[in-house]
């Protein structure tokens, strides 16, 4: 069992030019993850710790001899990918073996699957009685709907944050999957395998992390119960300060075809708007009038349609008015500010860098994401197994 260590150096330049080295880099340097493969939000939950140094072996369906070409799953990125079938008793005695030196297992399966396949919480805790288990799903371990099947779009309705996003008069929009598998899960789970892992190493035991993308994303609808609760918010979609109700929160088209956004929300930042557009608060109704909201929203979607999306952002370039241009992704990745700060790589294909930033022990990527099974032979080298050991299993049928 092995405790979090600190481990400085780089092998990354925030510039965008990144090199991949197989190096260690991060605050989870030392922290020893199982990962049972699976889609969304538990690999990239495991992606996150891997870029932060953590040692993460990612377990799944592959072909033990595939080369290591680059492949365009970024999810994947920084980790070992080994070939194997849980299914197998071979398979099943390998994991319970890697579990004995490991901090974390992670699984995304529905409940009860890695129980069936012997490798529940209590198969794994006989070998290792300090691993956290740390269980993605989206509707938890219990509960009239755990067993049911879902998406994103599913987990952000029932939790109550699918209804507000939208505008006035129209149905709900779906933020991508970003809210529920992304945010209310893999950030959630990140969170929670963390704090175990630091309970772990007080207390000398594990505990099962259950992490629901339904409860992590009700959670990260505090701010709007706590409106709701004060009477400021109404469940009218599209009518309140933070769903395109106000004309100083709202996306605009420009004369391109284009879009900026607006977020000047504070009076100060307001004034600036209002600068910038060339309007004098002096012939305005009062920023915070709601019955004007609509008649102010129209005024706003004329003047910016006078002029181009990059022709606003240079209005508003050096102005607290927090007017910024609508980018799409492979704009994003080309923006003076981001390749200033390094957001992105471009190395193999483009992808966010790391985050957050560590002042001390950077995360890096320190892989490619490669075939399903490439990492069979190296990855299970590094974690202890031998050459005949490996024969043995690939005779007995684990590798599938």
């Amino acid at each position: 069992m092995c405790s979090v260590t600190i481990c400085g150096g780089t092998s990354h330049d925030r510039q965008g030019e990144l090199t991949y080295t197989d190096a260690v880099s991060g605050p989870l340097t030392g922290l020893k993850v199982l990962e049972l493969a699976g889609i969304g939000a538990s690999p990239y939950a495991c992606m996150l710790l891997a870029d932060l140094g953590a040692d993460v072996l990612r377990l799944e369906r592959g072909d033990p001899d595939a080369d290591a070409t680059t492949t365009w799953d970024v999810l994947n990125r920084s980790r070992h990918s080994v070939a194997l079938d849980l299914k197998s008793d071979a398979g099943r005695e390998l994991v319970l073996d890697l579990c004995e030196q490991a901090d974390v297992l992670i699984e995304g399966f529905r409940p009860g699957v890695t129980e069936r396949l012997g490798l529940g919480p209590d198969d794994v805790w006989q070998r290792n009685k300090r691993l956290v288990y740390g269980r993605m799903t989206g509707y938890g371990q219990e509960g009239a709907l755990a067993a049911r099947a879902g998406h994103d779009i599913n987990y952000v309705a029932i939790s109550g944050a699918l209804w507000p996003l939208g505008r006035v008069g129209e149905r709900p929009v779906p933020a991508l999957n970003l809210v529920g598998d992304f945010g209310g899960g893999a950030l959630f789970l990140v969170f929670g395998v963390l704090a175990a892992v630091f309970c772990a190493q007080q207390s000398g035991e594990g505990q099962v992390v259950d992490a629901s993308m339904v409860d992590g994303t009700a959670s990260m609808m505090a701010m709007t119960h706590s409106f709701l609760n004060a009477g400021y918010w109404t469940e009218e979609r599209g009518v309140n300060i933070l769903d395109s109700g106000a004309h100083f929160y709202e996306v605009y088209e420009t004369s391109d075809g284009r879009f900026v956004a607006v977020g000047a929300i504070e009076s100060k930042f307001y004034d600036e708007l209002l600068l910038g557009l060339g309007l004098s608060a002096d012939d305005l109704p009062p920023q915070m009038d709601r019955t004007k909201w609509p008649e102010m929203k129209e005024r706003f979607a004329q003047l910016f349609r006078t002029k181009t999306r990059d022709d606003w952002t240079e209005i508003f370039a050096d102005a607290d008015a927090c007017v910024t241009p609508v980018l799409s992704p492979s704009e994003a990745a080309r923006h003076p500010y981001n390749t200033s700060r390094g957001v992105f790589t471009n190395e193999g294909a483009t992808q966010p860098n790391p985050a957050p930033r560590f002042s001390k022990t950077p995360g890096i990527v320190s892989s490619p994401p490669r075939k399903p099974g490439s990492g069979t032979r190296q990855g299970l080298l590094a974690w202890g197994v031998n050459e005949e050991r490996l024969a043995a299993l690939r005779a007995e049928g684990a590798f599938g």
